[in-house]
């Protein structure tokens, strides 16, 4: 079974991919491909500083904070750095794929966005509130005006909520998030 896994930044979608992991799921992170496609020598690396400019490096290495800053500062810049960064997410994960065994989770925090949500057998969203989800990112150390704009850059929760099979609601603690696993586990595991 192909499991997408979404939810806006800062909803907790990682915690809950992990406790996905936790229970025995091969987890495809598209943020880690993210990362994996920009390491120095790779082409994405150098097409990003040839759309953003040089200032987006620290050495060798990708200022992640900075491109933020540049790719999220008007839709266009947004744009740009989507049209660089998605073909290459999507061939290396659909690698990965064919590669894990098992019932696989695709953790994609664009995976409605762009569509992927049709290829699915389930898509699990995770939701938070807007406020919640700011504190968060500021928590993680992201500026709040920065937060926000990441935040708008995507589409609604009501969009992602829309084409969910199962909803996880989390605004509570983690131990009402590990009971909403499980009941996703259970189900999974009975389907």
């Amino acid at each position: 079974m192909l499991i997408g896994l979404t939810g806006g930044i800062g909803s907790g979608k990682s915690t809950v991919a992990g406790l996905l992991r936790d229970r025995g799921f091969t987890i495809i992170d598209a943020d880690a491909i993210a990362r994996d496609i920009v390491e120095p020598g790779q082409p994405a690396l150098i097409e990003l500083c040839d759309a953003f400019g040089p200032e987006i490096m620290d050495g060798e290495r990708l200022d992640r904070k900075k491109l933020a800053q540049l790719a999220f500062a008007s839709p266009s810049a947004t744009e740009k750095l989507n049209s660089i960064m998605h073909p290459r997410i999507r061939q290396e994960t659909d690698r990965r794929i064919k590669e894990a065994p098992g019932d696989v989770v695709y953790d994609m925090p664009l995976l409605v966005d762009l569509g992927l949500h049709k290829d699915m057998d389930l898509v699990v969203v995770v939701s938070a509130d807007t406020e919640t989800r700011v504190k968060r990112l500021i928590e993680r150390g992201i500026v709040e005006t920065d937060a926000r704009k990441r935040m708008a850059a995507q589409i609604s929760d009501e969009q992602r909520e829309a084409v969910a099979d199962v909803i996880i609601d989390n605004n509570g603690g983690l131990e009402d998030l590990t009971s909403q696993v499980d009941a996703l586990v259970e189900r999974i595991r009975n389907a």
